[in-house]
């Protein structure tokens, strides 16, 4: 049975062609099957590519078995948005980066060509990520569910007042807090939105999360670290534009009296990684750690 690739690109990038040029050849001479989403195939098509060796599918195979790869050509919203639709059924992810930062996509498209020939030579290095499971409630109703690999924000829209919300912790009450939002982050989601609000940076390998106010009302309330197999309740008491995001890309609005429960998702995500590049060294070279 041929081996099965899941292709999800960020279809609007200028480097998108030069790169399907640069990788999918090799992958497909050894007869790998294609599956990608709606929109790829014009840039498949001006990279030279055989159309019939495209499989559009807007489930992205997921009425089949598992893909054994997804490559992910983009920036790091590109390998969240493939996270959530691939990652959570347990095929591995390898990221290209075509974008500017690259946190999580850490290949850098010069290196596109190198990074596939290592996956197929079995030296990339797997790299198990927890995720967060997210679930809005409303009068005893469950809304909706997702898991996510960077984090879950509820937050005030722009021009709203502040949030009265009350936060709760395993069989804890953390009492009440007033502020423009709250952000739980993941280990991997530590060195996004929750670093700008002031979040400390978590090892990717620890079982934690990071609760992160944001703009708080009371400048004593500082952002936090908790253990992953607590359960965390955010109850909106009031609000108004409120809403609920998830890793940056799915919204929901929230109401007063909405309670958004957050635990350790059971689904881990896995990263192939370039063997040497550790978690200190892409800081450095990623946030430019140490410069002076």
């Amino acid at each position: 049975m041929p081996q099965h690739l899941i292709l999800v690109a960020k279809v609007k990038s200028p480097h998108l062609v030069a790169t399907l040029r640069e990788v999918m050849p090799r992958l497909l001479d050894l007869g790998w099957v294609v599956t990608g989403e709606p929109g790829l195939e014009e840039a498949w098509l001006q990279a030279g590519l055989d159309p019939s060796q495209l499989e559009i599918d807007l489930n992205l195979g997921t009425t089949r078995e598992p893909a054994d790869l997804c490559l992910v050509l983009g920036g790091d919203g590109t390998l969240l948005y493939a996270a959530r639709r691939v990652g959570l059924r347990g095929t591995p992810i390898l990221g290209i980066n075509l974008g500017s930062l690259g946190f999580l996509t850490a290949h850098p498209v010069s290196g596109a060509r190198g990074a596939i020939e290592d996956f197929l030579a079995g030296a990339l290095l797997t790299d198990v990520r927890t995720m967060l499971e997210v679930e809005l409630w409303r009068q005893g109703f469950l809304l909706t569910r997702q898991a996510v690999l960077n984090d879950a924000v509820v937050a005030k829209g722009a021009l709203a007042r502040i949030m009265d919300m009350r936060l709760r912790v395993g069989d804890q009450d953390a009492g009440p807090m007033k502020a423009d939002g709250l952000i739980v982050a993941t280990p991997t989601g530590s060195t996004a939105y929750s670093l700008s609000a002031g979040g400390p940076i978590l090892h990717p390998s620890l079982e934690a999360f990071v609760i992160a106010p944001i703009c708080p009302h009371t400048l004593t309330l500082r952002p936090s670290v908790v253990p992953a197999d607590r359960p965390i309740t955010i109850t909106v008491v009031d609000a108004e534009d409120a809403h609920l995001t998830l890793d940056g890309q799915v919204g929901h609005r929230v109401l007063p009296g909405d309670a958004v429960k957050l635990y350790q998702a059971r689904t881990r995500i896995t990263l192939l990684q370039q063997p040497g590049l550790d978690f200190f060294s892409l800081l450095q070279q990623k946030l430019h750690w140490g410069d002076r």
